[in-house]
């Protein structure tokens, strides 16, 4: 099926600087995709441009159908929250008569149905992101951006809005695009995930495709490659779950960091030829000695490149 968001050689300039770059990229029906990046990446700068808030300095950007965009901010009007889904399904044309259903429908996906009556300024700001979000999902737009929908959230609040929000996704028919700060979001949420550095597209793929094997160093460290390890003429990185404490390791290695997690402690090991991080059960302090076993992580060479076959 034909794509419903066509970006081609976009580029996007804030005070005269351009600080999105020849961005290539296409969402299908149906298919949620995740910007990811760290901050002053471009990744809100290519979203305003995608929904034609922000012009484009050179390249294209063809929609296909009607695009809506939930902003950052979650300002709702001095009303109740079913009269506030109401008020953006009049905006977006839907006939008075089928609002109501609409709204409750898209309330109930975002797990906020019986709030519909309460006045917005007694929400709370995780209930508030959740009608901004279903806002978005009851207009039933062909392109849907999301620009960091569960922004300053605790974590709890945080963990159950990313959970209702893929849910009412997966619910669309149309192409979502959604711009994220957390690595656990972007694969909580998406088919893509699209990584963006210095507002460059560096990385494209599926999450696990990308989580096993980025296409450069640079991307690796970003997705939580924390440990290396020095290989003639590169190195070898590796993510915590690659390197288990084994009593019989092939690697001798001292801790220099003890971290305390829910399931036991996050340890930093020095090697020989490198510094990697574990996980582990046990009670460990700085300075004791450990055995580490290595079953995994990817190589690149000394520019960054991955090595192909080597992971």
């Amino acid at each position: 099926m034909s794509a419903l968001l066509d970006v081609s050689g976009l580029s996007v300039a804030r005070g005269g600087a351009r600080v999105v770059h020849d961005v290539d990229l296409s969402v299908a029906p149906g298919e949620v995709v995740a910007l990811l990046g760290p901050n002053g990446a471009g990744k809100s700068t290519l979203l305003e441009c995608l929904g034609g808030v922000a012009p484009a300095a050179a390249g294209s950007v063809s929609r296909h159908g009607r695009v809506a965009t939930v902003l950052q901010a979650p300002g709702l009007a001095r009303r109740t929250v079913r009269a506030n889904v109401e008020l953006a399904l009049a905006w977006w044309g839907v006939p008075r008569p089928g609002r109501r259903t609409r709204a409750m429908e898209a309330l109930e996906q975002m797990s906020a149905a019986h709030l519909a009556a309460r006045p917005s300024a007694a929400l709370s700001g995780g209930e508030r992101r959740r009608v901004h979000v279903a806002r978005g999902v009851a207009c039933r737009p062909d392109v849907l951006l999301l620009d960091e929908p569960f922004a300053g959230l605790d974590g709890e609040t945080h963990q159950s809005l990313v959970e209702d929000t893929s849910s009412a996704l997966r619910d669309a028919s149309g192409a979502v695009v959604v711009v994220v700060h957390d690595r656990a979001d972007a694969w909580a949420l998406a088919d893509r995930v699209v990584v963006l550095t210095e507002g460059r597209v560096v990385a494209d793929g599926p999450p696990r495709d990308l989580l096993a094997a980025p296409p450069t160093a640079q991307v690796a460290r970003f997705l939580g490659y924390d440990g290396h390890l020095a290989e003639s003429g590169g190195s070898l990185l590796t993510r915590p779950a690659h390197v288990r404490v084994s009593a019989d390791g092939a690697l001798a290695g001292r801790v220099v960091r003890v971290v305390g997690t829910e399931d036991g402690v996050l340890l930093d090991v020095e090697v020989a030829d490198g510094r990697l991080r574990c996980r582990d059960a046990g009670e460990w302090r700085v300075g004791d000695g450990v055995r580490l076993d290595v079953a995994g992580g990817v190589s690149y060479d000394v520019e960054g490149r991955r090595r192909t076959g080597r992971h």
